[in-house]
């Protein structure tokens, strides 16, 4: 068995999927530069190690993502512009998180039987006397890129039900003055889409998705909030400002200068620097 043959055998993934990704990255890394021909069906056959209708699944992955562009009878290109990818961004703060849904267009699905309460972890906080359930689809120029599952607390959903209904209910929450947040936080996992999200999403059976959990405690350790949404990996990107937190409190990172060792040059002293607070 080829090392190749092996790689795909430990993946639950299809086939086809797994040799999209590997050509999407050779894309998206200018390996294959806009505007180049791509090899042939028969050689990304030989290359890969697979079926010719594999390959050919896996390309028209890529056209319909408008990574890719065919010519009749001249071949396969990459695109000369690709598809503004990873556009958006996981927010790692309260307000950037808030900021980054507020103009979001949701579209409302009708869920038969919902759940009644949400299942909840260790840390999350106690269940409300009552929930209502909200499922919705996300969409950014016309295409969809989350499933937002959340359980609202049935005393915060009565304040304002009108306007959760029609907007994203995180900002609405944020806006109100009685509604006293003690705790919140975000969880990210790696998952794969099941049936219900690849017809939602619009994307293959087992294309990787990203698993956001969104909870929010109130001043009671009440769950008010739990949302569990699902986000096309194509379009998510998680960007962390590992110095924020040290700005936040001291205005500024600096960097601390090294001792010079005696008798040494400085231009020979000094291979890196470490990060200090300032002093105060």
């Amino acid at each position: 068995m080829s090392e190749l043959s092996r790689v795909y055998d430990r993946s639950r993934v299809p086939l086809y999927i797994q040799v999209a990704s590997v050509m999407r990255q050779r894309i998206e890394t200018k390996q294959w530069h806009p505007g180049q021909k791509i090899p042939t069906l028969i050689e990304l056959e030989r290359e890969f190690q697979v079926a010719r209708v594999t390959v050919r699944q896996a390309v028209d992955i890529l056209r319909e993502e408008g990574l890719l562009r065919s010519q009749q009878g001249r071949g396969t290109f990459a695109t000369e512009k690709s598809p503004d990818r990873h556009w958006f961004k996981l927010a790692t703060t309260w307000d950037v998180l808030i900021e980054s849904i507020k103009d979001n267009v949701v579209k409302r699905i009708k869920v038969n039987d919902p759940p009644e309460f949400p299942v909840l972890r260790d840390g999350e906080g106690d269940l409300a006397d009552r929930y209502i359930f909200l499922r919705s689809v996300q969409y950014k120029d016309g295409e969809p890129y989350g499933i937002v599952n959340v359980h609202l607390a049935n005393s915060v959903h009565k304040l304002a039900p009108e306007a959760f209904r029609q907007h994203p209910a995180l900002p609405i929450i944020a806006e109100r003055k009685d509604v006293h947040i003690q705790h919140a936080h975000q969880t990210v996992v790696i998952g794969s889409a099941d049936p219900s999200a690849s017809d939602l999403l619009k994307i293959a059976l087992g294309a990787p998705t990203a698993e956001c959990r969104c909870v929010l405690i109130d001043s009671d350790n009440v769950a008010i909030y739990v949302a569990d949404i699902i986000y096309r990996s194509d379009a998510i990107q998680l960007h962390i400002d590992l110095l924020a937190h040290l700005r936040a409190s001291t205005g500024g990172v600096q960097s601390a200068p090294r001792a010079k060792p005696a008798g040494r040059r400085s231009a020979s002293s000094s291979r890196g620097s470490r990060l200090q607070l300032p002093s105060s």
